[in-house]
């Protein structure tokens, strides 16, 4: 293993504990952990792991809050020899159920409120072998502390190669169960190292991670991190921008990555009192287009800042970037392919589009997914015979302009997921959830543009003859149904849907009219 380029995700943490034992590699509120220690735990945690049952190419989730826990859960999966998940802390129960089973999850490592919720679901997880619990032990679950203390940090190896899972990222799919993303060592490895290159980071960096771990974005911010041997501060939420801000001058934080709504609110809170964050040496943002507006009130707050606009999707972690010095000059620009990967543009009969043109945007590269999991038809959607034999390239079904100069310009989806605030919202879910709400009829979810979140989840209902819902009771309803980012912003009732000739309702009609 060259110290510069490990084979496998969680070499990347033996590295870091064998160069900076004594640093600090996470910051969760007033708690630290040093790599010494983190590699420790994590060492401890696979060691457990494997003798409650866990053996290589498992599944193991990760069903926490941002927390220094679900660091060492991550890495500890792999030194088990096992795949990592995390789980979105706001998933509702039907949900962990689908994905804890569809993965076919060994074992889970929770906390709290959640381990109720994964005890209710165990009798029907027939491959669950160990639930992990941050705190006291339950009747059902062993307390993490007991077992950090009971093993040592000595797990056996597994075997592991580069082309082994690491990794199972589930997002919405359409036909609104999510799917399993499976992504092996070999892509995150290199993943996390093109990142880290044209983002121009080093060991003495300070990243900031306030979006869940559970959101690609997030996760590899806690990548990166231990990948440089940096210092990841770890925040849970972002209801309180005042105090995310102190916490970012008080950790002297240099790497603030975001998504629009995120700056929106900062650039909210600045307008009625001028925030600083000097520190901040690089500020990036994905999901959504960062409003050409924005950039010179986050250059007041960090005068010091390289701003990177970027697009992603979760089969290839992240397709292309634009170089911060081109920000001004290439506006509404998501700029060139990540460093070591190839794009491209076909249209609609396959043919390459030459600069200038629109096409559906292709990915090449060694971080494309290895496919969708037990989804061979949704894989083959997505993954394509590429230009070389053999090879199989990603169709982002994303359709995009190049200008002269090679710079992409996102200009639409071709499918009907709905991208908002950085996270997949499948419609199908959100209208199945809607749908059981008492008085209400029918339902149809559609993706509307939004400044801010990229697309926003709008609803169009109609409601039982009789029936007196108002637009915020039925968001009440959707609160309690589903996770926050999938609960729509708009609920439109009318008294009936737009129908094809064969009785489906037709989407594209009310995605026009919006």
């Amino acid at each position: 293993m060259h110290p510069r380029y490990p084979r496998l995700l969680h070499d990347s943490l033996s590295l870091s504990a064998a160069e900076r034992p004594d640093k600090v590699a996470i910051v969760d509120g007033g708690r630290r952990l040093t790599y010494r220690e983190l590699h420790d735990r994590s060492l401890r945690l696979a060691a457990a792991l494997q003798a409650l049952g866990v053996r290589r190419g498992d599944r193991v989730a990760v069903y926490l809050e941002n927390s220094l826990e679900a660091v060492v859960g991550v890495y500890a999966a792999l030194y088990a020899g096992a795949a990592f998940m995390v789980v979105n802390p706001q998933t509702k129960q039907d949900k962990l159920e689908y994905v804890l089973a569809d993965a076919g999850a060994a074992a889970v490592i929770s906390e709290g409120r959640l381990t109720a919720l994964v005890e209710e679901a165990a009798p029907r997880l027939p491959a669950l072998a160990a639930l992990v619990r941050v705190g006291e032990a339950t009747e059902r679950s062993l307390a993490l502390d007991d077992l950090l203390a009971a093993y040592e940090p000595a797990p056996e190896p597994r075997g592991t190669i580069p082309l082994d899972l690491a990794a199972l990222i589930y997002t919405s799919g359409s036909t609104g169960n999510p799917k399993g993303v499976m992504l092996s060592h070999q892509n995150m490895v290199f993943a996390q190292g093109s990142l880290v290159e044209y983002l121009r980071l080093d060991a003495d960096d300070r990243i900031l991670n306030l979006l869940p771990l559970a959101f690609d974005y997030g996760l590899y911010q806690a990548l990166m991190s231990v990948h440089l041997g940096a210092t990841l501060v770890l925040e849970k939420t972002f209801a309180f921008p005042a105090a995310t801000v102190k916490r970012v001058v008080e950790e002297e934080v240099t790497v603030f990555p975001g998504v629009p709504t995120v700056f929106a609110a900062l650039l909210s809170l600045h307008r009625r009192s001028p925030l600083s964050m000097p520190s901040v040496r690089r500020i990036t943002n994905t999901a959504a287009h960062l409003p050409d507006e924005h950039v010179p009130g986050l250059l007041e707050m960090s005068p010091d800042a390289l701003i990177f606009k970027m697009y992603g999707l979760t089969e290839c972690k992240r397709v292309c970037y634009l170089e911060p010095e081109l920000v001004l000059s290439k506006p509404g620009s998501v700029g060139k392919a990540i460093p070591g990967t190839e794009v491209y543009l076909l249209d609609d009969d396959g043919n390459e589009v030459p600069p200038g043109g629109t096409g559906v945007l292709h990915v090449r590269g060694p971080h494309v997914m290895m496919g969708y999991w037990n989804l061979p038809d949704e894989t083959a959607h997505m993954l394509k015979a590429g230009r070389y034999p053999g090879e199989r390239v990603l169709c982002t079904h994303d359709r995009f302009r190049q200008d002269e100069d090679g710079f992409l310009y996102f200009m639409g989806r071709s499918d009907d997921i709905i991208k908002s605030r950085g996270e997949k919202v499948s419609p199908v879910e959100v209208e199945n959830a809607l749908a059981t709400i008492p008085g209400v009829r029918e339902v149809a979810v559609v993706g509307v543009p939004d400044a801010l979140l990229g697309q926003a989840v709008r609803a169009y209902v109609v409601l039982d003859e009789g029936a007196d819902l108002t637009e915020q009771a039925v968001k009440r309803a959707a609160m309690a149904r589903l996770e926050g980012f999938m609960v729509p912003r708009d609920v439109l009732f009318v008294p009936d849907l737009p129908r094809t000739a064969t009785g489906k309702v037709r989407k594209k009609s009310l995605v026009e009219q919006a």
